[in-house]
């Protein structure tokens, strides 16, 4: 099964996030917990791309397809932002003490926590962030 879903870089439009994935989820008969962390995976990378990928004040666009195919979750998030590989970020230090840390990091680190595969391209003035989950 293939589905697709675009959204304005405007963090108002995460609960058509949110109602996309739950679809996805209950069509392909994921339990609650994988359907929470797909959730929080995905909603984490997408509202990265909402505030950072675009210069303010830029209305841009942020496209995620999806599929299922032979036991695993393939989610494709594109957007036509300023390039930024994500997979590139060191993970923060999470034993320093919280004032000691720098800021960011955290939700990039929780992608990677909560997928089996994260990568990342620049094509054709793209930036196309793939997590894929097993579901078996």
């Amino acid at each position: 099964m293939e589905y697709t879903l675009t959204l304005h870089n405007d963090v108002q439009e995460v609960p058509l996030l949110a109602t996309f994935i739950d679809t996805i989820c209950e069509e392909n008969a994921m339990d609650m917990e994988m359907s929470m962390n797909i959730n929080l995976a995905v909603e984490e990378a997408v509202v990265n791309v909402m505030n950072y990928a675009y210069p303010e004040g830029t209305v841009g666009e942020v496209r995620i397809d999806a599929s299922v195919t032979d036991g695993l979750l393939t989610l494709t998030i594109a957007d036509s932002g300023t390039p930024f590989d994500p997979t590139v970020k060191k993970d923060p230090d999470i034993n320093l003490p919280a004032e000691e840390r720098s800021i960011g990091g955290l939700g990039i680190l929780l992608v990677r926590q909560l997928m089996d595969t994260v990568t990342y391209q620049h094509t054709d003035g793209k930036n196309i962030l793939t997590l894929v989950k097993k579901l078996n």
